[in-house]
């Protein structure tokens, strides 16, 4: 595609890092009640794994190994890359903290498989069939790990929204099968193409890419999010929640009219707003790493506060 502008260079960068951002500030609240209103959020770490302050979580650790395969030129699409994404969490989940449940399970079932094999096969296909044995075993997969990880997809595929939807579907199935989760990925992505590329946030901007009767159902979905406060969607780990939880923190978070007008509003809303997603309670950096996607794309890493700049960290040794 062309060359991005200085602008959209910004929100390209937002979106890694204000993911990021939000997933350090939700490590330390994780698994708790929803907090009120008033309640003050901070960047603190400590929670059940002993996060460190600014320490990211499952969430952005397995969105790099993504990021940084597009960012070497390969086709996200490909077995070539997803063989490298797998075998990047692999090397990842021996030593994490915290490995979602669904992930764990499928990545230990493929690591067995493909070690018996010798490694014959590409190791993407093990964990592929690890999933969906996993899914046909459980009778579900439509956890959030997928779409907490999926926001780099979206910048592979800034010229080309036929292959994002692609990208999104295919790396959300090599662990979670379900389809909700693939429409998740899709649609999120999707959105934050549209912000990198505008700087505007809409969130509906792939609904058309979705059968009928499934955008209606997601059309739904997201209105109810729009209406209800993020702690509405005590499910998050659900992958409909989370996304409903973000959404809902991103919709119902006013800006000061004063800030609006002045044009100071985007760090502003995106503190508010992951703060907000952390207050809604349980899968909080999930939910917190799942909107600053979106805001960042929108808002650019220069809308990320500097004291979470200054101590964000995380697998594998990163700033």
């Amino acid at each position: 595609m062309s060359k991005l502008t200085t602008a959209q260079r910004d929100r390209a960068a937002g979106v890694l890092l204000a993911t990021a951002a939000g997933d350090a500030l939700g490590a330390g609240y994780e698994f708790g009640p929803p907090l009120a209103a008033d309640t003050p959020v901070q960047m603190r770490g400590g929670g059940g794994f002993g996060w460190a302050p600014g320490e990211w979580t499952d969430d952005t650790s397995m969105a790099i190994p993504i990021a940084r395969a597009a960012a070497d030129g390969l086709d996200l699409r490909a077995d070539e890359a997803q063989d490298r994404i797998a075998a990047a969490w692999f090397g990842w989940a021996r030593r994490a903290k915290d490995v979602g449940s669904q992930t764990r399970t499928v990545l230990t079932q493929a690591g067995r498989a493909a070690a018996a094999d010798g490694l014959d096969a590409p190791l993407a296909q093990h964990v592929r069939a690890a999933a969906r044995a996993q899914h046909e075993a459980a009778g579900r997969s439509g956890g959030n790990g997928s779409l907490m990880r999926t926001a780099p997809v979206a910048l592979a595929f800034l010229d080309d929204a036929a292959g994002l939807i692609e990208a999104a579907v295919s790396l959300s199935a090599l662990t979670h099968v379900d389809p909700e989760a693939g429409e998740a990925c899709a649609l999120w992505c999707l959105a934050i193409r549209h912000a990198v590329l505008t700087g505007d946030v809409d969130v509906r901007r792939g609904l058309a890419a979705l059968p009928a009767a499934r955008a209606t159902v997601w059309a739904d979905r997201l209105d109810a999010a729009g209406s209800a406060t993020p702690d509405a969607f005590a499910h998050n780990g659900w992958v409909v929640e989370a996304l409903q939880g973000a959404w809902s923190a991103i919709s119902g978070t006013p800006v000061p009219a004063e800030d609006r007008a002045a044009g100071t509003f985007r760090g502003l809303h995106l503190r508010l707003t992951l703060e907000a997603g952390v207050r809604g309670g349980r899968d909080t950096d999930t939910v917190a790493a799942i909107a600053g996607g979106l805001l960042g794309a929108a808002y650019g890493a220069s809308a990320v506060p500097a004291t979470w700049r200054r101590i964000v960290h995380g697998w594998p040794g990163l700033r």
